[in-house]
């Protein structure tokens, strides 16, 4: 089974991604919900990063090394790294403090040195500010974002045309990859009967707030 149908299946077993009725931070009622807090244990959280682990790989992208921004790019960014290694890629990781440190070593990186070809760990992108500021940060450094790795594409239009997804990929010029998204939840629904009922509901979800075909 492909990867990304393994991490809807995964998603939907740890409630993670659920189907009913839900109101989003747009004021839109959706059809699902996607809520990675949920992945709230070590035994999740370890699986979750070997799926972003496979989506990096899988990629092709280069990286030199991993950023989390706070906070909850924290766990996200250590966990992948352990799981990176353990498939040979040993890379690097940081993250930023909510609040620059005045004593001690001071500043707001926690992690190893911001350097070369950065990639950015996040969970979703809905206005895309952690993205923006994590840009910043890098940049500061005298790096360079690379890329952005979230779970899930809702391959949902912001207020505009464009989704957040796509704000970032041409304001920044960066790839956003993720784990799965809409496509692979709708083959999800698709193929398993017992949730085969959701799937109207979804698809007319879609077709209200979903990006054009070939956009």
């Amino acid at each position: 089974m492909d990867f990304r149908q393994e991490f809807i299946e995964f998603a939907v077993a740890q409630g993670v991604l659920r189907f009913g009725s839900f109101t989003t931070k747009a004021g839109r009622l959706s059809p699902y919900f996607f809520n990675a807090g949920l992945f709230n244990n070590g035994e999740a959280l370890g699986r979750l990063a070997e799926f972003y682990a496979q989506a990096i790989l899988t990629s092709g992208i280069v990286v030199d090394g991993l950023f989390g921004p706070a906070y909850k790019g924290i766990p996200l960014v250590a966990a992948i790294a352990v799981a990176l290694a353990r498939t040979g890629r040993n890379l690097p990781f940081s993250f930023n403090r909510k609040e620059a440190k005045d004593h001690g070593e001071g500043g707001s990186i926690v992690g190893a040195p911001l350097a070369g070809r950065v990639l950015i760990i996040d969970d979703v992108i809905s206005a895309g500010t952690s993205i923006r500021e994590s840009v910043t940060l890098i940049r500061a450094a005298g790096a360079s974002p690379c890329g952005v790795v979230i779970a899930l594409d809702r391959m949902e239009r912001g207020s505009g045309e464009r989704s957040a997804v796509q704000e970032v990929e041409q304001d920044y010029g960066i790839p956003v990859l993720a784990v799965a998204s809409l496509d692979d939840l709708m083959n999800f629904l698709r193929e398993h009967p017992d949730f085969r009922q959701h799937e109207a509901a979804v698809a007319h979800y879609r077709q209200a707030y979903g990006l054009a075909r070939g956009s």
